[in-house]
C-alpha cells in the first residue's frame, strides 16, 4: 500500500488564507480518508446463521406445518 497524506497542500487549495485558515463563510476543504485509519482486525466472525439455531427454526416450522396439515385432514374427514 502507498501512504496517502491526508492534509491538503495550502498553496494549492482554494479558499484558504495565507496562514492556512479558512475565511468566514467559506467551506473548509474536505479531508481525505486514510486507508490505515483503524486497528487491524484479527477476528472476523462468520456471516449468516449458525447451524444450530437454523436447524431449530426449521424443525419448528415443520412441526407447525404438520400440525395444520393434520388439523385440515381431520376437518375434511
Amino acid at each position: 500500500m502507498s501512504y496517502v497524506n491526508p492534509d491538503p497542500e495550502p498553496e494549492r487549495t482554494t479558499g484558504l488564507e495565507p496562514g492556512g485558515g479558512v475565511p468566514p463563510g467559506e467551506t473548509p476543504p474536505a479531508e481525505s480518508s486514510m486507508p490505515e485509519a483503524g486497528p487491524r482486525e484479527t477476528h472476523n466472525p462468520t456471516k449468516g446463521w449458525a447451524k444450530g439455531p437454523l436447524a431449530a427454526i426449521l424443525v419448528l416450522v415443520v412441526l407447525v406445518a404438520a400440525f395444520f396439515l393434520a388439523y385440515a385432514l381431520i376437518l375434511i374427514l
